[in-house]
């Protein structure tokens, strides 16, 4: 059977061709003519469809085995080309931020006393030089909960890896809330050159929303906006290398979060990554306002003027500086040449688990990411003293045969974005938890092809522009 989907886009008609990675543009007669082609379950073909058969268009998808391209290099790269390891140096917080992972609002566990011993994090950091022989540069992050709380242990782990790092650049880097960053902690960030992410999700109004304080409830803007403030003023050449992320509620103003990132004087220097608030593991919905949603679709919009040269650089919402990343994608992977006689593919979205941010929890298991429950078993990867579970990190890796069925039929197979996250019900990979995302993840595709195409036909040079704003 044939995969392909048509869509409309600037009054114009298309087509992606699956099979040779293609878009289309289609003349009106003939994208009806498709469109009859599909309701007859693929029979009826008339003389134009033939002479797109004959360009080689609409040809049946030959079976292939359905295997991730790394999967043959799997051990190898899990023994020698690890590159960042993320320890959790604490499963505590002082702050009980209302979004969090771990707030109980998500199937994941929950804030506790726990913390990670020095002999877990010295054989954490042993087991990230033991295992990245192939690499000329590994990185140490420290994570939490607040990994502050831990600053001793930090202190020691960076210690401890320095010696190990010989012959290997070693990077250093700390996600914080800043309410512990006192002048000595910033002065041992900047000395060791730490990349710092600051959490910061907009004006005081924004932030105190969801960033309290645990013993009192109280909001932490003005202390964050207190250390930014400190490193501009005493490490100016420090500001490099701190990022800011904004965790985004949908419920908060737009304009205001937006301004204040674009203007405010503290921040407006500093890099910024905006996300929204996560709905993988969620218990609930994500409170929503249409009105954001609005907003935010146009500052899209003006993107995509500003890189047709029809509006000034800077006149975009920082807000959706990463917005333009998906339309690049879809023009770089449909320059990529297809193959009908392939005899292994595996649909995107998985990368190789545990090589770009293996993360270990206090106790020293082993997990892909740091974005993973850590209350699921089906994502549980290993532990520091056993090494790999080399046949849960194949199966993560390899997480299209839960739906290898659907997946080779499905259209949007070189853009999908599933990985473990969307089939883990914490017990086992369930292909029936994968599929409940399909849907979403094509429309969002088949909006990317429309706003792609009219970009393209609009002279937008992809092969120029940056993949960020």
């Amino acid at each position: 059977m044939p995969v392909f989907h048509t869509f409309t886009a600037g009054g114009k008609r298309y087509m992606f061709d699956a099979n040779t990675n293609v878009i289309i543009n289609l003349k009106e007669d003939l994208y009806f003519e498709l469109e009859k082609y599909m309701q007859s379950g693929y029979k009826e073909f008339t003389p134009a469809i033939e002479k797109l058969r004959d360009r080689g268009y609409l040809k049946d998808r030959a079976d292939f085995e359905m295997v991730h391209p790394m999967d043959s290099t799997l051990e190898y790269s899990l023994e020698r080309c690890i590159g960042t390891i993320a320890l959790q140096v604490t499963q505590g917080c002082n702050l009980r931020c209302k979004y969090c992972a771990y707030s109980g609002s998500y199937d994941n566990r929950v804030h506790s006393s726990k913390r990670m011993s020095k002999e877990i994090a010295f054989k954490a950091i042993d087991f990230l030089f033991d295992h990245s022989i192939d690499r000329d540069r590994v990185s140490l992050g420290f994570y939490g909960g607040e990994p502050l709380l831990e600053l001793d242990l930090i202190k020691e782990c960076v210690k401890y890896a320095k010696k190990k790092s010989i012959g290997k650049e070693l990077m250093f880097n700390i996600t914080s809330n800043t309410t512990l960053i006192t002048d000595e902690v910033l002065k041992f960030l900047y000395d060791n050159e730490f990349s710092l992410t600051v959490s910061l999700d907009g004006d005081r109004q924004a932030h105190d929303k969801n960033r309290v304080f645990a013993a009192n409830g109280a909001g932490t803007f003005s202390v964050v906006m207190q250390i930014l403030e400190k490193i501009q003023t005493q490490y100016p050449d420090y500001m490099e290398r701190v990022h800011i992320n904004a965790v985004i509620d949908p419920t908060t103003d737009f304009d205001c979060t937006s301004n204040f990132f674009s203007d405010y004087k503290t921040v407006k220097d500093f890099y910024i990554q905006a996300n929204l608030i996560s709905e993988y593991y969620r218990k609930d919905e994500v409170a929503t306002d249409e009105e954001y949603r609005e907003k935010f679709s146009y500052e899209i919009f003006k993107m995509y003027l500003q890189k047709l040269g029809r509006l000034e650089n800077g006149s975009v919402s920082k807000l959706v500086s990463h917005g333009f990343h998906s339309l690049k994608e879809i023009h770089d992977k449909t320059k990529m040449p297809s193959s009908l006689t392939i005899k292994r593919d595996h649909h995107s979205g998985p990368c190789v688990p545990g090589i770009q941010r293996l993360f270990v929890d206090v106790e020293g298991n082993l997990y892909p990411c740091e974005r993973v429950s850590e209350a699921s078993k089906a994502v549980r990867m290993g532990h520091i003293d056993t090494g790999f579970d080399i046949d849960k990190a194949r199966a993560l890796l390899n997480i299209g045969k839960l739906t290898e069925k659907e997946c080779k039929q499905c259209w949007a197979f070189r853009f999908c974005s599933a990985c473990a996250v969307q089939a883990d019900n914490l017990e086992e990979l369930s292909a029936e938890k994968k599929l409940q995302n399909c849907a979403l993840i094509r429309g969002h595709i088949d909006n990317m092809m429309r706003d792609y195409c009219v970009m393209r036909d609009l002279g937008c040079n992809f092969d120029k522009e940056k993949l960020f704003v």
